[in-house]
């Protein structure tokens, strides 16, 4: 069973940015597409970006151009880092692999984005 351990999340003020890291237990990470989800209350877990084991990067469209997705396979981890946070983007932070299937989730790490 892999494990998924999420940090650095935290409050942020509009404008601000935050460093995600997500670390995966197991030597399966750097065969798999890696992906960066969120929930926020009342609202459906939505996948906000992807990189694929060759290191393609895809986002949803409502954080194109200010998030970036990366992964350091030798540390099996996966980050995100997030620029010109919006109060839209206040969630909690989850990683998984892309699809999700077969994977149990992380605590993950909340983002809270407020003045």
């Amino acid at each position: 069973q892999v494990q998924l351990v999420e940090s650095g999340g935290g409050l942020v003020q509009p404008g601000g940015s935050l460093r995600l890291s997500c670390a995966a237990s197991g030597s399966i990470f750097s065969t798999n597409a890696m992906g960066w989800y969120r929930q926020a209350p009342g609202v459906q877990r939505e996948v906000v970006a992807v990189i694929s084991s060759g290191g393609r990067t895809n986002y949803a469209d409502s954080v194109k151009g200010r998030f970036t997705i990366s992964r350091d396979n030798a540390r099996n981890t996966v980050y995100l880092q997030m620029n010109s946070l919006k109060p839209e983007d206040t969630a909690v932070y989850y990683c998984n692999k892309v699809p999700p299937s077969g994977w149990g989730w992380g605590q993950g790490t909340q983002v809270t984005v407020s003045s």
